[in-house]
């Protein structure tokens, strides 16, 4: 069967559907990005906050499991600026188990390029506005991925975040101008077929996909907080910094954190700064509700297109149903 609409991220990944992994930390394991290479997509175990064992355990699940070379991983650039040594340890594999792709998220990644380079991998640089497209090209960014707001997790608060259905086709059309070589992958809201098919339209070559494969069988994910998320529909999850404080998270502006507008989020959501200048009892409460997986209060983090999420399939099923969707869509 033909790929996917001639795209060329799957030409240059040797994919059979235009999806990647995002590198969800502590949910992007070894089985996920694996699962995910093997229905034909790029899976990328989510490197995160840079756990050396961490990486070290799900990366080498994850090439043992695979099958195939479709395997790469994806870091926070900010935290990698304190500490690269997962990053150096996977680049420092023999050729053939070294990372088909590094993504590099939240933060300045031209310092990393040339070392990504020099290895043989791609770099997919994750950006959420416009004026951050310029800085990576010059990273040497083989993909670059437009992240909406709508997308779960961390991205760029309500002032500055972009909307999917906008950023995409304008970077599309800025990279046309500047970079054409240059990839573009979708990212937020991109759970089905017709979303999938959406983000063709509008100028990318694939899409980032991410609480849609959480919400699956291989995900590491607490399987409480996945049945939680079919029960959810978008209306249910905020964007705001209440959970990084909370976990003690100290992250840059203007960066936060989406997930599910649960009773414990709720207390604080509009309580910014209480909570910044005393937290200890709702840490307290936080970390008690981790322990006994109560999603009453701890954290499930998922985007608007949870609202997407009925089930919790295979991946092999879900790739399928993806790319089912989006042919009959785009003919």
């Amino acid at each position: 069967m033909n790929t996917f609409i001639n795209s060329r991220f799957c030409t240059r990944f040797g994919l059979t559907t235009p999806v990647a992994l995002a590198p969800m930390a502590l949910a992007s394991g070894g089985a996920l990005a694996s699962a995910c290479a093997r229905a034909g997509a790029l899976g990328l175990v989510g490197g995160g906050y840079g756990d050396l064992a961490w990486t070290q355990r799900e990366y080498t699940l994850a090439l043992q499991a695979a099958e195939t070379g479709r395997i790469g991983c994806g870091f926070i650039t900010w935290k990698l600026d304190e500490d690269a040594s997962a990053l150096d340890w996977v680049l420092d594999h023999a050729p053939e188990h070294r990372p088909r792709a590094v993504m590099l998220s939240f933060g300045d990644a031209r310092r990393y390029g040339a070392r990504i380079a020099a290895s043989g991998a791609a770099l997919i640089c994750q950006i959420q506005r416009m004026e951050q497209a310029p800085q990576a090209v010059e990273a040497g960014a083989t993909v670059i991925v437009a992240q909406g707001a709508e997308a779960g997790g961390h991205g760029m608060n309500a002032l500055h975040g972009r909307a999917t259905m906008t950023f995409v086709p304008e970077l599309a059309d800025w990279l046309s101008a500047h970079a054409p070589d240059t990839l573009l992958l979708a990212a937020g809201g991109i759970a089905d077929g017709r979303t999938l098919a959406a983000a063709m339209v509008l100028g990318a070559d694939g899409a980032l996909v991410g609480s849609r494969l959480w919400a699956t069988a291989e995900s590491l994910a607490p399987q409480g907080a996945k049945e939680l998320a079919v029960r959810t529909d978008g209306d249910g999850t905020a964007r705001s910094p209440v959970f990084d404080i909370l976990r003690r998270k100290n992250w840059p502006a203007p960066y936060d954190f989406r997930a599910i507008r649960n009773p414990l989020h709720r207390v604080w959501e509009e309580r910014i700064d209480t909570l910044r200048s005393d937290p200890a009892a709702a840490r307290d409460a936080y970390d008690a509700a981790v322990l006994a997986g109560d999603f009453t209060a701890a954290h499930v983090t998922v985007g608007e297109g949870v609202g997407l999420v009925r089930d919790l399939p295979t991946v092999a099923a879900l790739i399928a149903r993806m790319d089912r969707g989006a042919r009959a869509r785009l003919g």
